[in-house]
């Protein structure tokens, strides 16, 4: 099970982005995902005429490491750390470290 997935709100906490608030688009690998609106990078592209696909510079979102995300806690409006909890049912569910919250309600 993965300590932040796609659709979490997560906040930045190092980097060029530093303090920037997002939500998870999607999960690279196990290590690396993408934020909207963060770590935005140039890509020059080749256009393609039979396509219609325009050539130019675009802007667009690059991984970031896990490592320099938390997820958002929306009661203490800061970042959070996650922790792991097994319900009497036998589920397992992601908690908040600082409270014990569930996360995935």
């Amino acid at each position: 099970m993965r300590k932040i997935r796609k659709g979490d709100d997560v906040i930045v906490i190092a980097g060029k982005d530093k303090g920037k608030r997002g939500h998870v688009n999607r999960v690279v690998s196990s290590e690396r995902i993408v934020v909207d609106g963060v770590n935005m990078v140039k890509r020059h592209t080749k256009g393609n005429p039979q396509q219609n696909v325009p050539g130019g510079i675009i802007d667009k979102e690059a991984p970031l490491h896990v490592s320099n995300v938390m997820i958002y806690n929306s009661n203490t409006g800061e970042g959070d750390r996650v922790g792991f909890k097994i319900l009497e049912d036998g589920k397992k569910v992601r908690v908040f470290r600082s409270s014990g919250e569930q996360i995935d309600v």
